[in-house]
């Protein structure tokens, strides 16, 4: 099962931007994998973010389209979530997710706070 790990996360004021990172090991097949960012914030549910299959067609959720932008880099094993124009709301822990066959594999979470 692949392991991922994620990095990137931080502290940003609103209107900031970062960006996260998602390094998968473990895999020689990671081109073949549904890559996705989700998030949970304090005292609510996990939430899909965005998502990229292996053919690359992205789907974001409504509150970030338009703001964050999902990629894959096949050669380098590696999924990623730009995202601009942050705002307080988008506050969490941003976990990496990828499934193959129905079977998920998740990172550790990566905390993202936008405070001033």
């Amino acid at each position: 099962q692949v392991q991922l790990v994620e990095s990137g996360g931080g502290l940003v004021q609103p209107g900031g931007s970062l960006r996260l990172s998602c390094a998968a090991s473990g895999t020689s097949i990671f081109s073949s994998y549904y890559m996705a960012w989700y998030r949970q914030a304090p005292g609510k549910q996990r939430e899909l973010v965005a998502n990229i299959t292996s053919g690359g067609t992205t789907n974001y959720a409504d509150s970030v389209k338009g703001r964050f932008t999902i990629s894959r880099d096949n050669a380098k094993k590696t999924v990623s979530l730009q995202m601009n124009s942050l705002k307080r709301e988008d506050t969490a822990v941003y976990y990496c997710n990828g499934r193959r066959f129905g079977r998920d594999s998740w990172g550790q979470g990566n905390q993202v706070t936008v405070s001033s």
